[in-house]
């Protein structure tokens, strides 16, 4: 039991400095030496817990997907309050916020990883996919509700949305987008299915 809890503990501590490395300067970055550094332990322990570093980077991307699974049960779960965009808008924001956009440019970076990460995920680029089905999820939710539109295809307006919100938040050398840009972005995609009443202003 103690070499399980000490070699989980070593995977948490090697993903954790890939991440921080990787939001702090990008893919061309993200080495052993780097991760190993960042995390303050010998290069050998990466090696010893891994068959090699493209291995580590697929179980750190996988490890970073699983987070998805809290956030994506919030977005359910948040179906029939506040408004659709609002929600969406949020839910991208968090995601977009965290480690995603840079996951999405490392695998865009390295051939093997896209290889090794194919063994396990045959379609599509982990995070963006699962994000994919998170707000597809939410919005056949808001469906089934009658607040999106009974024929939406809430397939596509996904896509759409994970691929405009990918945009938005791309730019690591900029600010972030302001929430204003998220929400109006959002409408705009599904303003065409949204059916909740029109929100009344309150007394001026």
């Amino acid at each position: 039991m103690p070499t399980g809890v000490a070699i989980r503990d070593a995977r948490q501590q090697l993903f954790g400095a890939a991440e921080r490395v990787l939001l702090r300067a990008g893919p061309s970055a993200l080495t052993s030496r780097a991760v190993t550094a960042e995390a303050g332990v010998a290069k050998g322990v990466l090696h010893r817990h891994f068959a090699d570093f493209d291995a580590f980077l697929a179980e750190f991307v996988l490890d970073r997907v699983e987070r998805l699974d809290p956030q994506a049960a919030a977005l359910r779960q948040a179906a029939g309050t506040g408004t659709v965009a609002g929600n969406i808008a949020g839910a991208l924001t968090a995601l977009f916020g965290s480690v995603a956009v840079a996951i999405v440019a490392l695998v865009d970076f390295r051939d093997e990883l896209r290889a090794r990460l194919r063994e396990d995920w045959p379609a599509g680029v982990p995070v963006l996919t699962e994000a994919m089905v998170m707000i597809a999820d939410y919005l056949a939710a808001e469906r089934d509700l009658g607040r999106i539109a009974a024929g939406a295809d809430v397939e596509t307006l996904a896509a759409v949305l994970m691929g405009a919100g990918h945009r938005l938040f791309a730019d690591r050398t900029a600010a972030p987008p302001e929430a204003a840009a998220v929400t109006r972005m959002v409408s705009t995609v599904i303003g065409g299915v949204v059916r909740e009443p029109p929100q009344v202003a309150g007394p001026r």
